[in-house]
């Protein structure tokens, strides 16, 4: 098995403090969405709030009047810096609050994203560990922080994404020397992941695989199946209750999902595709797709329009009636009006794509609000706020 001798090593660290834990029962077989009241996040709803009070100050009280519903669509909270961790068990409280007050079963999703050397191929979301500063080691610490975290709370459903492009990275990008040195840091943090996070008996994992038009071609889905199964045995390999729910698709991109023709940007064709390989190689077949920003079908797409792209809306809102079993639930992980890069190419983290002809600029960095973006995505909005 791959880089077993190394993630026996770091296991030795990385569960000490947990070697009294409770091994969990397997649990792939539940949908963790069924039954469950997604949570709001509340940083985004105020960023939202923001946005509509903007538009009332502007005079523009009909699209402030869209904008507002927009608050209460439940999206992923993205844990993308070690100082994001400590909010983690306030988010499970209030969750479970709402579980006391309502008698409703709370989830809370959140999105983990922090490899080092973050964003390998393109840099606009490059991140806070570098493999040359003890980036993995750091990672470690980050993943046992997120574990301590959720700990807190054991009676609210957390629902994970881990590490969004990073598969997709790793497939297709290590002719960049960036990535080629990334690839194995990659795998044995994701197995690492796994296999500490999936010892909470509250968690479900998905490992993202990014989207149809990156890994969905005949030359890349076999190696992803290949690889999520390869990353899953890893991770028994340090703790043999590991598991993971599925895969997470589409995450901060634009695909239809059954209504686009046009080759290679349909996630449902995808997921289609992916999941036969995916149960032979003895990896859960299981989905959940972003569908945030994916509005808007009529346009053609190209690979380098993931960057605020200027024709997308608003998409279907978070649902467990999807158009295949396959898929667990269509989500929102992608909070639509966070930037995805900036066009200042002064910027550290610049890249090209995000001043290209399809984006809308002048564009903040990744992951700040995006005012005017975020208008676009209310007006393009379908189904209509």
């Amino acid at each position: 098995m791959k880089n077993s001798a190394a993630l026996l090593a770091l296991a030795t660290s990385l569960f000490a403090p947990f070697a009294s834990a409770t091994p969990v029962v397997a649990r792939d077989s539940v949908n963790p969405f069924q039954g469950k009241t997604l949570y709001i996040d509340p940083l985004y709803s105020s960023q939202v709030q923001g946005a509509v009070a903007t538009l009332q100050a502007e005079g523009n009280t009909a699209l402030a009047a869209k904008a507002a519903k927009v608050a209460k669509v439940p999206t992923f909270i993205w844990i993308s810096q070690r100082s994001d961790v400590p909010s983690i068990s306030g988010y499970l409280h209030d969750a479970k609050s709402l579980q006391t007050s309502t008698g409703k079963s709370q989830a809370v999703q959140l999105v983990v994203y922090d490899l080092p050397n973050r964003d390998c191929s393109a840099g606009a979301s490059a991140g806070e560990f570098t493999i040359d500063n003890a980036g993995e080691s750091r990672y470690e610490a980050y993943i046992k922080a997120i574990y301590s975290e959720i700990q807190r709370v054991p009676d609210v459903q957390v629902i994970i994404v881990l590490e969004p492009d990073s598969i997709g990275n790793i497939i297709t990008n290590l002719s960049n020397d960036n990535c080629a040195k990334a690839a194995p840091v990659y795998k044995r943090c994701i197995s690492l992941a796994i296999a500490t996070l999936s010892k909470l008996p509250n968690v479900a994992i998905y490992v993202d695989a990014a989207h149809a038009g990156w890994l969905g071609w005949p030359g890349n889905i076999g190696p992803t199946a290949t690889l999520l199964a390869e990353l899953l045995n890893d991770a028994k390999a340090i703790y043999p209750g590991a598991w993971v729910r599925g895969v997470s698709t589409d995450v901060s991109n634009y695909n239809g999902l059954g209504n686009q023709p046009q080759m290679g940007y349909d996630e449902l064709v995808y997921a289609q595709n992916l999941a036969p390989l995916l149960t032979a190689a003895g990896y859960p077949a299981h989905f959940i797709v972003d569908q945030g920003r994916s509005g808007v079908q009529n346009y053609t797409r190209t690979g380098s329009d993931w960057c605020n792209n200027k024709f997308a809306g608003f998409g279907p809102r978070p649902s467990t009636t999807t158009p295949d079993p396959v898929i667990d639930a269509i989500v929102w992980v992608k909070p639509g009006g966070q930037g995805d890069g900036t066009s200042d190419a002064t910027s550290p983290r610049y890249d090209s794509s995000c001043s290209g002809d399809s984006s809308l600029i002048p564009a903040p960095e990744a992951g700040t609000w995006f005012q005017a973006y975020f208008e676009q995505l209310v007006i393009n909005a379908n189904p209509a706020f």
